[in-house]
């Protein structure tokens, strides 16, 4: 089987399409973390929808299961293979061109294997601009955002990658295509298939290309930097933010002394934007359209003054110019690669009702290490749509293989039991990949999750889009 199913395969894709050179494969067989590692039957790199198709239609009659793969950037496992070596690595990366750009309709149809940054720079050429952004947007690919519905730090005005996604084309598990970029304003024909499959992971269809919403160019931006002293204030500031800037206000981040400090001795050149010691920080953005961009900097200005008399921040700063606004935010977008550095920990994105994020960090963090002494929790994030990013640090020196196994996996549980217990979700915006299967069946509604496995079941028969990434099989037992 596998002889005649590489020689079909090879005669599919040619010579640049399939490869089973380790040189060539073995960098993507490890996720970006460096928690799981696969192997592979091969890499597919089709070049059209039409190879794609033939490619599933093959896999399909051969009972070949198949691993889509964006930028590899994803935080859950869920673009890398199981070790049994016999799954086909389908990487979408050549996929990577502008089908077509409207500028007045203000919609772009790309195909799946574009960077992020490069989607960027082609609605900036017009005015425009695609209103998601995130640290890996130099890797991240058009079709990983859709199959997670990431989200980063834009979500606060602009929502996730499915408020912005307006058609798609993806090609099911049977080499059947689904054709709906043509956006359309109303549309009751049934089910909306697309938004089916954004956040699907790879285990429903293969995701070739996207129409997409853009937004006029922002004619200026004004960045601020506060210190306070608890996250119970910087929910407070928030509110005050969002009172007196409405739709202005781009971006809410925080993050505590611990990941500012982490992020300063990671890079080299980087200086803390405030003088003084302050247990969090608040990184605030509004942005306006163009003929309104002098009004920011005396709503920036007014806005602090106003925190600083309710007593909202202890220190705060504007940025004065666009350099300083780029550094500002490399610190926000560099904590996870200066915490990586520091040693191994377990990092959940989870996500609770908005209005009590805060409280429920101060709650987790003190259950945490009164639960595990030793260690460290620390949250940093979108605080304005309910989702940070809680890491637990190891001990100073833990071995990580050995931390993980015996105390990393029960920290993990303990979290979400935490997540559960606040009416909130284990995954806000990385997804289930393999990373949280277990604990998805442990946690997560019977009725939900039954409903997602005949929906599964119904789309991939033969169960060979993405296995062991999402839902777990059928009867298998938390």
């Amino acid at each position: 089987m596998t002889v005649s199913f590489i020689a079909s395969l090879s005669e599919i894709l040619g010579p640049r399409g399939f490869t089973r050179d380790a040189d060539m494969v073995d960098p993507w067989l490890t996720d970006w973390r460096g928690r799981y590692t696969g192997r592979a039957l091969g890499l597919a790199s089709p070049a059209d929808t039409g190879e794609v198709a033939q490619t599933l239609a093959l896999c399909a009659e051969h009972g070949v299961p198949v691993v889509p793969q964006g930028g590899n950037s994803g935080m859950s496992g869920g673009a890398t293979p199981d070790r049994s070596g016999t799954a086909l690595l389908l990487s979408l990366r050549r996929m990577n061109a502008v089908r077509s750009l409207d500028p007045q309709a203000r919609e772009i149809t790309c195909e799946a294997g574009m960077i992020l940054q490069n989607l960027h720079a082609a609605a900036e050429k017009e005015g425009l601009r695609f209103p998601l952004t995130l640290g890996g947007k130099g890797s991240a690919t058009v079709g990983g955002l859709i199959a997670t519905n990431a989200g980063g730090t834009q979500v606060l005005r602009h929502g996730t990658m499915r408020a912005q996604v307006l058609g798609l084309e993806a090609v099911l598990a049977d080499g059947s295509v689904i054709d709906t970029l043509t956006p359309l304003k109303k549309d009751n024909r049934g089910f909306d298939l697309k938004q089916l499959l954004i956040g699907s992971e790879g285990t429903l269809g293969v995701v070739t290309a996207a129409t997409l919403r853009l937004l006029p160019a922002i004619g200026g931006r004004v960045v601020m930097w506060a210190g306070m002293d608890r996250i119970t204030t910087a929910r407070r500031l928030l509110l005050h933010c969002q009172q007196r800037a409405g739709e202005l206000l781009e971006g809410f981040e925080i993050l505590p002394a611990h990941s500012l400090r982490a992020v300063l001795d990671h890079l080299p050149d980087a200086r803390a934007p405030l003088a003084g010691d302050h247990a969090w920080h608040a990184l605030i953005e509004l942005a306006a359209g163009r003929g309104e961009e002098d009004a920011l900097l005396p709503l920036a200005e007014s806005l602090l003054a106003e925190a600083f008399e309710q007593g909202l921040v202890e220190d705060a700063t504007i940025a004065a110019s666009e350099t300083q606004s780029e550094a500002f935010w490399l610190l926000r977008e560099s904590i996870s690669p200066a915490e990586r550095a520091i040693g191994p920990a377990m990092q959940h994105d989870i996500s609770v009702p908005v209005a009590r994020m805060a409280d429920f960090v101060e709650h987790a963090v003190g259950k945490v290490e009164a639960r595990f002494p030793g260690h460290e929790a620390i949250a940093f994030g979108h605080l304005g749509d309910g989702n940070v990013h809680f890491h637990v640090l190891a001990p100073p020196g833990a071995d990580r293989a050995r931390w993980e196994a015996e105390t990393g996996e029960a920290i993990a549980s303990f979290v979400h039991n935490l997540v559960a217990e606040w009416q909130g979700s284990i995954s806000a915006e990385h997804g289930i990949g393999q990373a949280k299967v277990a604990e998805l069946e442990r946690l997560g509604d019977p009725v939900a999750l039954a409903v997602q496995r005949s929906i599964k079941h119904a789309l991939d028969p033969h169960g060979i889009l993405n296995p062991g990434k999402l839902l777990a099989p059928r009867g298998a037992t938390p």
